[in-house]
């Protein structure tokens, strides 16, 4: 394995106050970077000061978007540990993005040690607060200067990472979701599985929309008929029908595996439940929801970990699920979750990787 050079800053940032900071705005000291060629593979892994990356106009991935990114965290411990939950899911799944992409993948242990490393290093923007946490995006980037399509022969991959508190300003409180009915995310046999900017740059449109209209979310149909649930903008999705666990499959690769998501699905079978990964059509959606069958309905993500959804909008009907307050499983799957990230819970599935 390749050792990361480290040249630290002699300039370091002031911590900012955690407490009201947007999600995603303040970066910490440090990044790492890597160089792909073709003919010699991925070169010089090195962790160096923040800053502007230099690109040329023609830089392909500003032409033909072929750029992959994932999103995981680092969590402080009460007693001062720093975690990563499931960071091996997020490279395999970055891998798989890569292959989509034709872009070449990153050697599975190259990737943790430059994980590990960075998160170490920034040891101390990893903020103690509760609902806290450290965000870490890495992202490969097309950088060829030649305007063709074609795959390209050079790429950077780049980690950076910046404190953070709650995904959403109200915090754990139910969210309003918009179902489109106009636009669609993504296409079967498209990049719907794979995490890549072309699919949510494809969901800004419905995302202004709704936003303007007080929803906090959209939820997607299928690209194909229009007729089936798939994913919130930035979630996956879950109800509890008729005390039966309901998702969207991923068999169409038109939605994003996402890891919260699949540790959902792992504790809710484990707590006995019945879990149905198949389609759903919004008109049973809907039904449920009108006969009462809809009890709760949240969304998982690495950056909202569960968030619950207190009412859906279909075609400027509103419909409201579970009285519009937290369900009980939805608190007890944030619960369990977080404190596993947190530390705060046993982790007895081995998800949790320590880092110093």
């Amino acid at each position: 394995m390749s050792e990361i050079r480290i040249i630290r800053t002699d300039k370091p940032k002031a911590k900012p106050e955690i407490d009201g900071i947007p999600f995603g705005t303040y970066f910490s000291d440090h990044m790492f970077l890597m160089d792909y060629h073709l003919g010699q593979g991925w070169v010089d892994p090195r962790i160096v000061p923040y800053g502007p990356i230099s690109l040329e106009p023609s830089a392909m991935v500003l032409h033909y978007a072929q750029e992959i990114f994932e999103g995981l965290k680092a969590y402080r411990t009460a007693e001062g540990k720093i975690q990563l939950f499931r960071p091996i899911d997020n490279i395999r799944r970055m891998n798989d993005s890569a292959d989509r992409l034709c872009i070449p993948r990153v050697p599975e242990d190259l990737f943790m040690d430059a994980l590990k490393t960075l998160v170490k290093l920034d040891q101390d923007w990893v903020p103690s607060k509760p609902d806290t946490s450290l965000y870490i995006r890495p992202f490969i980037i097309a950088t060829d200067p030649h305007v063709g399509v074609h795959a390209a022969h050079n790429y950077i991959f780049c980690i950076i990472t910046c404190p953070v508190g709650s995904y959403y300003p109200e915090g754990l409180n139910p969210v309003r979701i918009a179902i489109e009915s106009r636009d669609v995310r993504a296409v079967r046999g498209g990049t719907g599985f794979a995490k890549c900017g072309g699919n949510y740059a494809a969901s800004l449109r419905a995302s202004e929309v709704a936003a303007k209209k007080g929803f906090s979310q959209v939820l997607w149909l299928d690209g194909v008929e229009q007729k089936y649930i798939e994913e919130v903008g930035a979630m996956n999705v879950m109800f509890k029908i008729s005390g039966k666990i309901v998702t969207p499959s991923l068999a169409k690769g038109s939605v994003l595996p996402g890891i919260t998501r699949r540790s959902a699905l792992e504790l809710l079978r484990d707590w006995g439940y019945t879990v149905e990964e198949r389609d759903i059509s919004v008109d049973e959606l809907v039904d449920a929801a009108e006969s009462g069958a809809l009890e709760e309905g949240w969304g998982t993500g690495t950056a909202a970990v569960i968030s619950p959804i207190g009412e859906i909008n279909y075609l400027d009907k509103s419909h409201i699920m579970g009285g519009g307050g937290i369900g009980p499983l939805t608190q007890k799957l944030y619960d369990t979750l977080t404190g596993i990230q947190w530390g705060k819970l046993p982790d007895p599935k081995g998800w949790i990787v320590p880092v110093c």
